[in-house]
């Protein structure tokens, strides 16, 4: 199907775009980027959550304008005629309306979607609040996309290779924090700072910094109001990241409703007694946290993490569970030697404590 539609393109022919679905770490990235690497026509690869930072931009920029999403698709038709997506997943219900609408028109305009998913268009939003609203973009999707599953028997990300520990789990006694001596190195002898960070229009308390590294809680970041976007502003700060205090963030998931006639965006609806999808209390720093993952894998930015539990029992039960098989395998692939920005502003391993 990739090969259908590189062929269409590279010969100027309408074409189908592709939607690769499958488990973690099949390789369904690395063949959507040798796709794009090898187009000649204008084209963009980005970050889903990228993708959505840049809609709800330059929606609040274009604020009165009549279409608006029917705008935002023109002006992306004028630049690009392919956008190649890395993982397509939606758990917001703002961001589940505005795809309803803007897919269709994306396609309208001619664009060939490329994107790559761990579930198939009709699993998209499953159990989200207000699914109906997202239905139009699974139906554009099915109509302007090859539907292809990649399911191999190995997760490519845990092959094996030379380890370079960069998780660990805080003991119960009182020792130094392994983080110090990762960002001791990192720094050497630059300047260090402890003063809040300006991110965005926000006071970001912060551990320690200095032009290598950023070394945060786990409450500065994933606790606050942060969203995606002041993730990859924090990336472009920082070639690295020192992440501190994560908590065990599993949860029982509890069932949640809103009352009748509240209201539906601007206007009041009296629909009755209405289910939302059954939450867990740190659903929203899961959110954030998987945000901040995505961002430092996708720019090959090293995490450094000091939690209070194992990687394979940070988050096993909650509403996010699913989504966050794909944070634990990335997480998993940043304890390898290969990960980060060519080997430079490397640390060397720290001693475990």
């Amino acid at each position: 199907m990739l090969e259908d539609c590189w062929q269409a393109l590279q010969a100027g022919r309408e074409t189908r775009g592709v939607y690769l679905w499958g488990p973690v770490g099949r390789g369904k990235t690395w063949l959507m980027d040798r796709f794009h690497a090898s187009l000649t026509v204008p084209s963009e690869r980005l970050h889903f959550h990228h993708f959505m930072g840049w809609v709800h931009k330059r929606l609040f920029q274009i604020t009165g304008t009549a279409n608006p999403l029917q705008t935002l698709a023109r002006e992306m038709a004028q630049k690009v005629r392919v956008l190649c997506f890395d993982e397509f997943f939606v758990s917001d219900i703002g961001d589940a309306i505005l795809l309803g609408g803007l897919m269709r028109h994306m396609f309208e305009q001619g664009l060939v979607v490329v994107c790559t998913s761990n579930l198939p268009p009709k699993e998209l939003y499953a159990d989200g609040f207000n699914r109906d609203r997202f239905m139009p973009a699974i139906t554009a999707i099915e109509e302007h996309m090859w539907i292809a599953r990649l399911d191999g028997a190995q997760d490519h990300r845990l092959q094996p290779g030379q380890t370079r520990q960069r998780y660990w789990v805080s003991e119960q006694q009182a020792q130094s924090n392994p983080l110090s001596a990762v960002f001791e190195q990192l720094c050497g002898d630059r300047s260090v700072s402890s003063e809040p960070l300006l991110l965005g229009h926000q006071q970001i308390p912060c551990v320690k910094r200095c032009s290598k590294a950023g070394w945060f809680t786990f409450r500065a970041l994933c606790s606050s109001s942060l969203s995606a976007l002041d993730f990859i502003s924090l990336a472009d700060r920082f070639p690295a990241l020192l992440l501190s205090e994560v908590p065990s963030l599993s949860s029982p998931q509890r069932a949640g409703s809103i009352a009748r006639g509240t209201e539906d965006s601007a206007e009041r609806v009296a629909a009755g007694d209405r289910e939302l999808p059954q939450l867990s209390v740190h659903d929203d720093s899961v959110r954030r946290f998987i945000a901040l993952v995505d961002e430092c894998y996708d720019r090959r930015i090293p995490l450094y993490i000091e939690a209070a539990v194992p990687l394979e029992a940070l988050y096993t039960e909650g509403y996010l569970a699913f989504a966050f098989e794909r944070t634990r395998s990335r997480l998993q692939e940043m304890q390898l030697q290969r990960f980060g920005q060519d080997g430079k502003s490397e640390a060397p391993a720290a001693q475990s404590t």
